[in-house]
């Protein structure tokens, strides 16, 4: 292992030398985002949203507070690299870059990560690639061949990150309804938050047909979070369509855009992007204004939205769509993080919301 120099080089061919730490030939390629947060490096890291991105974090110090798998959000680390100002590298704390190494992400530190994030906002998300190269000329003549191999791979990221099997988890709650939980990338804590609520969930690979999951026969359907452009996602889309007003629904991120195709709506790229735990929400279900966890690039188009469905969140950084309704199907989705790891947990009330529609 080395600390030697690196750089991030994007697909518009500017380049950003730092401190290459960890292997020196684990080079990866993958989208280029931002995190505002300024804690949850692990939970973010776990996130399989996260599936082909270069996570860089925009507070200055990472690892400062060591790191345990009980945080984690799913069964592995999804990200393709890890960028930031600083990473907590002393003889008395160095765990999470220890865990970083042993799971091949490789590690980019010191770097302008200011510069680097007006980059992105003034030019958008763009491809990049982390790479152990002696200047930057070179540099770049590697990131060019791994991004381009990068991009010839499976676009349906939430395919590949998915279960492949069916599951079945026990709830807490004897008296709970029975959820069918659609995995399109399911954070863990999300299960958590239905299990708190639920007598069983069965959890069914993304790709699972309308009729697997009619045969479970189940109160209500959730339809997770999950990576990528929810117009490469197969099957998920077709699946959902046939199951809207057969039984509650509730999506989260990927799920909420999902359903939004499914309801006859569009979904569009954002510029850069929403990820932080500090977006501000108007929500008219609950209402109530506050703080959510956020990690999405697209959203729900509004003028394609029925007149059937109300939209009832707002981001009022943006005033992009955050949330929808049916209520005369009982199909609901919003595209933030209610189960919260990391981020605020006013939004917790939307899983009490759906159970609530499930009676």
């Amino acid at each position: 292992m080395s600390m030697t120099k690196g750089f991030l080089v994007l697909e518009s061919g500017e380049t950003f030398s730092g401190l290459w730490q960890g292997e020196e030939r684990v080079e990866r390629a993958g989208e280029v985002v931002f995190n505002t947060s300024h804690s949850g490096y692990e939970e973010m890291a776990t996130d399989p949203s996260y599936f082909g991105q270069i996570l860089v974090l925009t507070a200055p110090q990472q690892g400062n507070y060591g790191e345990d798998d009980k945080w984690w959000e799913s069964r592995r680390i999804w990200i393709e690299g890890f960028v930031c100002v600083e990473l907590q590298n002393s003889w008395r704390e160095k765990t999470w870059k220890q865990k970083l190494i042993k799971h091949g992400v490789p590690i980019l530190t010191d770097i302008d990560t200011r510069t680097l994030v007006l980059k992105l906002r003034e030019r958008g998300t763009m491809w990049g690639a982390l790479v152990h190269e002696s200047s930057p000329e070179k540099a770049l003549e590697r990131a060019r061949q791994l991004i381009a191999e990068k991009q010839k791979g499976e676009k349906d990221w939430v395919h590949l990150t998915s279960r492949r099997q069916e599951e079945t988890l026990k709830g807490d709650n004897p008296r709970g309804p029975r959820i069918a939980a659609l995995d399109l990338g399911c954070k863990e804590n999300s299960l958590r938050e239905l299990k708190r609520r639920c007598s069983e969930i069965r959890i069914f690979p993304s790709r699972a047909t309308p009729e697997q999951i009619r045969a479970y026969n189940p109160d209500g359907i959730f339809l997770s979070n999950g990576p990528g452009d929810p117009a490469d996602v197969q099957q998920a889309p077709e699946t959902v369509r046939a199951l809207v007003g057969w039984k509650p629904i509730f999506g989260i991120c990927m799920g909420h855009q999902i359903l939004g195709r499914a309801l006859g709506g569009e979904t569009y790229k954002l510029k850069f992007g929403h990820r932080g735990s500090n977006h501000p929400i108007k929500d008219s279900l609950l209402n109530k204004i506050y703080m959510t966890s956020q990690n999405h690039g697209y959203a729900v188009k509004l003028e394609s939205l029925p007149k059937t469905v109300q939209v009832t969140h707002v981001n009022l950084n943006d005033n992009t769509v955050a949330g929808i309704f049916d209520p005369t199907r009982k199909a609901m989705s919003v595209q933030f993080h209610p189960e919260s790891h990391p981020g605020p947990h006013e939004a917790s009330e939307l899983f009490d919301f759906f159970i609530g529609q499930t009676q």
